[in-house]
């Protein structure tokens, strides 16, 4: 029997008496603790740090939040609630109290505390579920309102969680940005008032904000100490997290589905069902935090998530819509003699009336153009079996054009007002599918599937998204339903993705979303990994990767060597450098190889080479950030150690160039204090070792001292250049 179950049931036989009402949900080094006394609404009154069962009884005298655990609307309206409805005969109240705590063992080994809550007047129900895994720091949680009224209730609001968050010096760390500039990190104290973070994009949601945060309870946050709350929402449509600071001792922190234009008619015998909230603390800082969403992603969220990734090569920038038979072939033998395990081909290989010769066309008519590819794709298959690599293959199965044939059989099939024109994206004549509608959700199992069917041995692919919901209105759903569109759409992909991955388990599948459109945990059950960002500039994707980072393992982190100077921001950036970004993230290549010279070729060989050496360490290892790039300090740096601390990979890289500038010494973290390691420099490029190649440190001199990096490279004069980066594979004996 499992510790939560354990815990559970000490308490639930007394669940309801005077003496006994707490419930106890602990993980391995945390606890939540409620108060579920029967005709009272469920109250919240402790999550941190493990408790023992002497704490958890002795918590009242020591002062506890005892808030409402999932707010209602209607009785106490001057609050902010984590729920609202509007009865069938008009009442915009509910009254929820406490009438059953219950636990079940779900998947994964998992327990599942589940306390129900039912209105006292109407026939309406709240549960209220709580997740948590044996060896994991996070607690999952979740409703579900259940309508047994005679008529529809509407819902108004339908957040998946709240945690009220007691006022001390409270910093939030959040993720904002844009295309090609996603995933960047700010950090500010929690302002009086309300701060909202939001999306509603309809198709993607982390371009420009994350549904992830972190809290800092002890002031500015720290990277391997101090107090954080991590929060992240397990969905991959649109979504409100908001901060409520008003004149009690708490931030209280709501997260959930973005109710906008998104109200739900809860027919009568419904069940409306949220989508969790993961939840950690740790006082290990934020890299701390950090390492307990990974972990658990890892272990039960991301698809595959303790396999290694192969490094390979996309052909997108290399060719764009330029697609042949012959270059594509070159492009696997050139992949293939560097070492790579993995060519996959991006747009511009498929339509039949409309050839994809540029992104205003064809969306929709997956059919090979065998003018571009006489061979087929099993042609491509055959070269790539020839050379020892496997072969992936680039779709967007959510989308049309108005210029092709799928439009033009099944106009209904769009997204699109009544009445209304439809707005048109990408290359003026992009659409959106309806995902609310089975017909289109059968439409995109069906390119899968056929692709699957006809080429079993596609290893990879990659899933692009490159437009938002432009225009509200569904031909499929009803008019007293529209309002429905944006949460229907993602019920209809999750259900066609379901269907994916049931009959194709073992497919590496990508999300992309105009690069980094889709970095969530709600999409990633699906996925094996997302790509960061259309934006490859080597310089640009530190600060996009340490963002990313705060959540996302780096075996989800697809990151690419690309081109010099780079095709978005223009910078020149030497090899050495694009690479050792890249080496922190899943390896791969999105370049041209032919324009590479014989030189580069060979530098690449051999990083390729050592990335495969310390891969389990990067993909599957515990993360350390050391040095922000955000703190202006010049350079960053963050390491990766195995669980056992045998092993460690060390990044530095230094982020700007001034003469005679002073950058700290950075110390590093997560080491055995008595261990030794010996110092190998990965992808040198200098002409002479650094000191401590080859040299043996304790961990307690690394993590009290550090290594002095040197700020440039010891390389011919013509190799000169003003970037500077060092990895460094530490090896215990």
């Amino acid at each position: 029997m499992n510790k939560s179950l354990t815990a559970f049931l000490a308490i639930s036989l007394a669940a309801f008496g005077v003496s006994a009402k707490k419930v106890h949900i602990p993980t391995k080094n945390t606890s939540l603790v409620l108060e579920a006394t029967e005709g009272q609404p469920l109250k919240f009154l402790y999550y941190g740090n493990a408790l023992s069962d002497n704490d958890v009884q002795t918590l009242d005298a020591a002062g506890t939040f005892n808030r409402d655990a999932y707010p209602v609307y209607g009785m106490n309206p001057m609050n902010e609630a984590a729920f609202s409805a509007v009865h069938a005969d008009g009442n915009m109240t509910l009254d929820m109290a406490v009438t059953d705590v219950s636990t079940a063992l779900g998947a994964d080994n998992s327990t599942v505390t589940t306390v129900t809550m039912a209105d006292k007047v109407y026939p309406f129900t709240i549960s209220v579920n709580y997740r948590t895994y044996p060896g994991e720091d996070v607690i999952e949680t979740w409703a579900e309102a259940t309508n047994n009224e005679k008529g529809t209730v509407r819902l108004t609001r339908f957040m998946s969680g709240y945690l009220p968050v007691r006022r001390s010096d409270v910093h939030v760390s959040q993720l904002y940005g844009s295309w090609a500039n996603e995933t960047r990190v700010e950090e500010a104290p929690l302002p009086h008032g309300v701060k909202i973070i939001k999306n509603k994009d309809g198709a993607r949601n982390s371009h420009t904000s994350h549904a992830e945060v972190m809290m800092s309870l002890d002031g500015k946050g720290r990277e391997n100490e101090g107090r954080v709350i991590g929060a992240a929402l397990e969905y991959g449509g649109n979504y409100k997290l908001m901060f409520d600071t008003d004149d009690t001792d708490y931030h209280q922190f709501f997260a959930g589905i973005n109710e906008e234009n998104s109200e739900y008619n809860l027919a009568k015998g419904e069940t409306f069902v949220t989508p969790p909230l993961a939840l950690t603390y740790s006082e290990e800082g934020l890299s701390g935090a950090s390492r307990n969403f990974h972990r658990w992603g890892r272990n039960h969220r991301l698809a595959h998530g303790n396999d290694m990734r192969k490094v390979l090569l996309n052909s997108w920038e290399g060719v764009y819509f330029d697609i042949n038979e012959e270059g594509m072939q070159q492009m696997m033998a050139d992949i293939a003699d560097m070492g790579g395990e993995l060519f996959v081909m991006d747009d511009g290989w498929f339509g039949g009336k409309y050839p994809r010769n540029n992104d205003s066309t064809s969306l929709g008519d997956w059919v090979v153009d065998t003018n571009k590819l006489p061979g087929g794709i099993n042609g491509l298959i055959d070269a790539a079996d020839k050379r020892g690599i496997r072969f992936g293959i680039w779709i967007e199965p959510e989308m049309t054009n108005t210029v092709s044939e799928l439009y033009e059989k099944h106009p209904e099939y769009i997204i699109k007002a009544p009445k209304r024109e439809a707005v048109q994206g990408r290359g003026g004549t992009q659409l959106v599918l309806d995902l609310a509608n089975p017909k289109v959700q059968d439409i995109v199992f069906n390119i899968v599937d056929t692709l699957l069917t006809k080429y079993p041995r596609i290893d990879y692919i990659k899933w692009d998204a490159n437009a938002p919901i432009m225009n509200h209105g569904s031909q499929y759903l009803t008019a007293d339903n529209q309002s429905h569109l944006y949460i229907d759409y993602h019920r209809g992909l999750e259900a066609a993705l379901k269907r994916i991955r049931a009959k194709y388990p073992d497919v590496t599948i990508q999300a992309c979303a105009s690069g980094g459109g889709r970095a969530n945990w709600g999409i990633l059950p699906y996925f094996d990994e997302f790509w960061v960002s259309d934006n490859t500039d080597a310089l640009q994707r530190i600060y996009m990767q340490w963002g990313t980072s705060y959540f996302f393992p780096a075996v989800a982190m697809g990151s690419h060597i690309s081109a010099s100077p780079n095709h978005q921001t223009n910078r020149i950036v030497p090899l050495k450098f694009r690479t050792d970004v890249a080496m922190s993230g899943r390896l791969g290549m999105e370049i041209q190889p032919k324009n590479m010279t014989d030189e580069e070729k060979e530098q690449t060989r051999r990083a390729i080479t050592d990335y495969k050496r310390i891969r389990p360490i990067v993909q599957q290892g515990d993360i350390y950030r050391l040095l922000s790039p955000y703190d202006g300090k010049g350079a960053a740096s963050l390491m990766y150690i195995t669980p056992d601390k045998d092993s460690a990979v060390y990044y530095w890289w230094k982020t700007e160039q001034f003469v005679n500038q002073q950058l700290p010494r950075v110390t590093m973290a997560g080491l055995d204090p008595d261990k030794t390691y010996t110092i190998t420099e990965l992808n040198r490029v200098d002409n002479k070792p650094l000191p401590y190649e080859g040299k043996k440190f304790t961990g307690r001199f690394l993590m009290s001292n550090g290594l002095e990096m040197p700020l440039s490279h010891d390389v011919d004069w013509h190799k000169r250049n003003d970037y500077a980066s060092r990895i460094l594979l530490l090896n215990a004996e």
